[in-house]
């Protein structure tokens, strides 16, 4: 299985000598998001909320590069500088999953990439492309075969 560098200039580049995301098969690797606006290289201005916000603004767009989205994440981790920020990450989290919320970890860490007060990271399956999901087709060739069967 080969992996896939995936990158966007939609999502802030990376501070260090890593990737955006990985893709292997048909799951993304995200690195950590921090809310580095992607416009203007610095982390956005605000609370923990704020920095929520464009955590997960940042997280979808390396999804989306991807050919993926939030929808499909299976697993987020999530790094707090202070767990008190717990609740306030948490709503605006919960705001961007509909049903089918992701597995989930959370820690409270010494420090995080330029101060930043949260980092999130995610796994993420990628929808088969729509020509494997076709069963119609598939059905319509069955039949055709076994009308055909038994005849030589």
């Amino acid at each position: 299985m080969n992996k896939e560098i995936i990158s966007t200039s939609n999502a802030p580049q990376a501070i260090g000598p890593y990737s955006q995301a990985v893709k292997v098969g048909r799951f993304v690797h995200t690195a950590g998001q921090i809310a580095i606006n992607p416009e203007t290289s610095q982390i956005v201005d605000g609370d923990v909320a704020a920095q929520a916000e464009q955590v997960m603004q940042n997280l979808q767009a390396v999804l989306e590069a991807a050919g993926t989205s939030l929808e499909n994440v299976v697993k987020t981790t999530i790094f707090l500088r202070y767990m008190k920020d717990f609740m306030a990450v948490n709503e605006v989290y919960g705001a961007y999953f509909g049903k089918g919320k992701p597995a989930r970890s959370t820690v409270a860490v010494s420090a995080l990439p330029l101060k930043a007060l949260l980092e999130i990271e995610a796994v993420a399956l990628v929808p088969e492309p729509a020509a494997t999901q076709a069963p119609a087709k598939g059905k319509k060739g069955a039949k055709k075969k076994a009308k055909g069967k038994g005849k030589k």
